[in-house]
Parts: structure tokens; sequence; C-alpha cells
């Protein structure tokens, strides 16, 4: 077997751990080697901006339009996709909370970053006009994300609108998705090579104290995964009116699935196989309820974006006032809408979100590169809400509208 293969033949995120031993081996080592691969970071950071923008813009308008077909949007459709709009704006605000109260980015000596100067404040006035851009192509080239979010957001509308004539454009977006997609996998190829240069000249610069506040981050995680399925659990109990330890203990199988696959996507057959047999959902309800929440039912991302954008101001001594927390709330729950289904996209969402309040590129892709290497665990860790959202909301679909079977939920064993 070829070097090449062999490389290609070890997983991405072995590779990156690789990557990042080698890295703090080499800037605590040899400064001086690490500051003469840099250029490798750089590059790394500017395919990361290069992607942001087409990435954000494409995946949130074809989400969108993936639920234009009539027949999905009538009574169930509708309830669907309004209560995972609110579980994904309730996850973000959870992530943003446990940020805020844990504070897990502070004290992080990044090198190379200053405390960033926001600038004079906004008026709410003009942070709403802001987002209606006056020029499409002047927000993109600006990378102004909430113009740029905004647009997204109406051109998924307006592809639904139009019925089939905007067909062959929904085509189109569905096309430049995967192309986009295929691209960002081969990005993450080079991630590796990116994280060594990052972290080597992070080390070299301050040492390995950059690494004190990665347990206190994946702390977080667990803290907000767990106080979102409490959440879970209290809809269940509250609004559908049903047991929630029997509940848990029918999801359980899809639960474990998705934490070892870290892909919700992935976890989707289990997930119908449990609705059906183990919580008594009817499969018409399973079948449109579950492969929507696939696509947009991201509770895992939305509190895992709301997390990290309070990691990285904190990271970067910038302390949010209430406009910049909201706009970070809507921007989050905008982005984990249209996240991407591969390892590890949410980072790039991160990016819309913290682009959003002024942060720089730059910056954004410093904290990408510190996390990245330990994001594989995290993204495992935060699948799991994401699993525990998408049953939840069908239960909650099919009990209002009759199509759950009370005594087999009632009987539901996991397996």
């Amino acid at each position: 077997m070829s070097v090449a293969r062999r490389w290609f033949a070890v997983p991405l995120w072995q590779r990156v751990i690789g990557g990042l031993v080698i890295g703090v081996i080499l800037g605590t080592l040899w400064p001086a080697g690490a500051n003469a691969i840099a250029i490798l970071g750089d590059l790394f950071v500017r395919l990361i901006r290069m992607l942001v923008v087409p990435v954000v813009l494409v995946t949130i308008a074809a989400g969108i339009a993936a639920l234009g077909d009539p027949r999905r949007l009538g009574e169930i459709g509708g309830r669907t996709v309004l209560l995972f709009a609110f579980t994904t704006i309730v996850a973000v605000t959870i992530g943003m909370a446990t940020g805020l109260l844990i504070r897990p980015g502070a004290g992080i000596a990044l090198a190379g970053v200053a405390p960033h100067a926001l600038g004079a404040a906004v008026s709410p006035s003009d942070q709403l006009l802001g987002i209606v851009p006056v020029n499409i192509l002047d927000a993109l080239a600006k990378g102004d994300m909430l113009a740029i979010i905004f647009t997204a957001v109406l051109l998924g509308v307006g592809m639904v609108a139009a019925g089939e004539a905007g067909r062959p454009v929904v085509k189109l977006f569905e096309g430049l998705a995967a192309v986009l997609l295929q691209i960002v996998r081969i990005v993450m190829e080079v991630t590796p090579l990116g994280v060594l240069a990052l972290i080597a000249r992070a080390v070299a610069t301050s040492g390995a104290a950059v690494f004190v506040n990665i347990g206190a981050l994946a702390l977080c995680v667990v803290i907000a995964s767990l106080v979102q399925m409490l959440f879970h659990g209290a809809l269940i109990a509250w609004v559908a009116r049903l047991p929630v330890l029997r509940f848990f203990r029918g999801i359980l199988d899809a639960l474990v699935v998705g934490f070892s696959t870290a892909s919700s996507s992935a976890t989707l057959p289990v997930g119908l196989r449990v609705a059906e047999d183990n919580l008594g959902i009817a499969p018409a309800v399973a079948g449109t309820v579950l492969p929507l929440g696939a696509s947009i039912g991201k509770d895992g991302t939305a509190m895992y974006v709301g997390l990290m954008g309070q990691f990285a101001l904190q990271a970067l001594c910038i302390t949010p006032d209430p406009g910049m927390l909201l706009v970070m709330l809507l921007t989050g729950a905008l982005a984990a809408f249209g996240t991407a289904p591969v390892p590890s996209a949410s980072l790039f969402m991160l990016a819309a979100m913290l682009a959003a309040v002024g942060v720089s590129p730059e910056q954004t892709a410093l904290i990408v590169g510190l996390v990245l290497p330990f994001d594989r665990l995290l993204d495992m860790t935060r699948t799991t809400p994401s699993v525990s959202a998408n049953l939840t909301v069908a239960t909650l679909v099919a009990r209002r509208t009759g199509a759950l079977d009370t005594a087999v939920f009632r009987g539901a064993t996991s397996g």
C-alpha cells in the first residue's frame, strides 16, 4: 500500500490528533520550526474563510427548500417545523447560558490574538436595517453574515413559494450543496496539517497552557446536552403527558447509535425503528417527521454553536452586550437549521455567528484550530440531544394528531 493510501486509510480524527501531538512537541522543543511552518496554518485559515460564505448561503437556502413539497407541508409538516424551530432556539439559549455561567474560554492565551475592539455601539434600528442588504453581491463580498442569512432564508422561501416553477432552482441549490459538501470534505482532509501548524505556533508563543480550558469546554458540552435532554423530557411529560422514563428507555438504541456515529442522518434507520416499535408512533408520522429532523432538527449543533460563541468571545476578551447576545441567538438558530450533515460542520457555522458580531475570520479560525482536534468527541456528545429532539418532536406530533399508540408507548422497552 502506498504512503498516500495508508494516510487516507487512517480515520480523519486520528490524523487530526496526530497533528495536534506533533504540533505540541514541535512548538515546545523547536519554536523556530513552528514559525517556519506557520504558512500552513495561514493557508488552512484561508480555506475556511473561502468556504464560510457559500456554505452558509447555499445550505440554509437548500435546507429550507427541502421542506417545499406541499405534501409534506400540511398539518403535520407545519407543526413539525414550528416545534423544531422552538427546540432549536431553546438549544441555542441553553448553550449560550452555559457558556456565560461557566465561562470556559476565560483566560485562554491565544497566540497572536489581541483583545478585539468592536467599535462604536450600533443602535437596534441600524442593526435591523443592516439585516436587509442593499446589494446582495456586496453583502456576499463583504461577508456580512446577517445579510447573507437573511438572503438565504428569502431564497429558500421563494423556492418553496414558486412550486413547480421553482424546482429547477431547487435542484440547482441541492446540487451546489452537494458540491460544497464535497469541497468541505476535501478541506477537512488537510485539517491535520493546518492543526499542526496552528497548534505549534500557539504552543511556541504561549506554552501548553492553551489546552487548560478545553476540559472546561467539554464539561460545558456535557452539561448543556443533559439540560437540553431534560427539556425534551419536560415536553414529553407536560405537553404530551406521557411517562418520561418510558420515552428515554424506548429511544436508548437511537441515542447510542447517535453517540457512536456522531451523525443524526446515520441514526435515522434506528430512529424510525424505535419510533414505531418502542414509542408506538404511526409510520406515516415517523416517516415524515424524522427525515425532516435529520435535516433541520439540530438541537445539539444549535447548543454547541451558542456555547462556542461565548467560548470564543471569552477567549478574545470580548464582553457581549444584550444586542450582541440577541444577534448570536438568532444567527445561531438559523445557522443550525442549515448545518451540513458532515462531522464538525458546526464549526463552519460558528464563523457565521461570530462574523455577525464583528469577530474577524482570522480570530475565528484560530478558535477553530484550537478546538478542532478535540471536536470528534464533542461532536459525538452533542449528536445525542439532536437525536433526542427528533424523537421528541415526532412523539409530540403523533400525540397531537392521534397517531400514537399509547399502549405500545407505555410498554416500551429498548431493543
